[in-house]
């Protein structure tokens, strides 16, 4: 009998911002060598870590019951927002976060910049954790705009198997959005309608979950059009995909397409 993988709590984030074409969403392209969808273009995200854990008085506009009820678990839901906020911090140098009186932090000074940055690699080295650079710098993450869009977990049969929550948030204005230079190689903005017409031609590699919640949104003009629709979402529903073969060919299908069932 072959062992089928327990998927991974993972979260990941679409970040909006408005142009005067539409708004656009940060992508992040994988680094080549990766062994997960390596060369494709992601949203910045990565895998509950136990630090992600925090107590509810580091946060601002959520708690625990509150998170949890809305992600339909027992307990942990908070872990996943907290997650997202800090891979997006990880992967993309976008630090969402407040002080203690509720008030925005922008970091947008080129001392707090030059500061963040340097804290930002040693995160990402694993000299320090993502907890102790909150408290150094006196701020809290901010929750308050994030909403709850999508829930996907990766189909049976690959080594690598997530269980991830999608959220979506606005960009904290006047940071500037950077790759980390490991994971992954490139950062963008793009439109939706843009970026998935690049994936029809071939020119923008994604994954089938990219590809889908970006259809979902694709029609909106403004970020808070999506944030609005994600907030109005009375219920979300887990897609699983299963691997099929079809006509001697191993294809992907989601719940309701042909094949699934059988």
């Amino acid at each position: 009998m072959v062992e089928t993988l327990i998927p991974r709590p993972a979260a990941t984030v679409l970040t909006l911002r408005d142009s005067p074409k539409g708004y656009e969403i940060l992508m992040l392209r994988r680094n080549l060598r990766s062994d997960f969808v390596g060369g494709a273009y992601v949203f910045p995200g990565g895998a509950v870590d136990d630090d992600d854990a925090v107590a509810d008085e580091l946060v601002v506009g959520l708690d625990d019951v509150a998170a949890s009820k809305r992600l339909k678990l027992d307990r942990g839901g908070l872990d996943f927002y907290v997650a997202c906020l800090r891979e997006l911090f990880e992967e993309a140098g976008l630090l969402i976060a407040c002080d203690e009186r509720g008030e925005t932090v922008t970091f947008t000074d080129p001392t707090d910049i030059a500061r963040l940055a340097a804290k930002r690699r040693a995160l990402n080295a694993g000299e320090m954790g993502f907890l102790a650079l909150m408290a150094e710098e006196g701020v809290r993450l901010d929750l308050r705009g994030l909403e709850y869009l999508a829930h996907w977990i990766t189909p049976v049969g690959p080594p690598r198997r997530y269980d991830t929550r999608f959220f979506v948030a606005l960009a904290p204005e006047g940071q500037v959005a950077t790759h980390d230079a490991g994971e992954t190689v490139a950062d963008t903005w793009v439109r939706p309608r843009a970026a998935l017409a690049a994936q029809r031609r071939g020119e923008f590699e994604m994954i089938r979950p990219t590809i889908y919640n970006l259809e979902a949104i694709e029609h909106f003009e403004r970020a808070r059009d999506v944030l609005d629709y994600a907030r109005g979402l009375s219920s979300i529903p887990c897609v699983e995909p299963r691997i099929i073969e079809r006509d001697g060919a191993i294809v992907v299908v989601n719940p309701g397409e042909a094949g699934y069932d059988e």
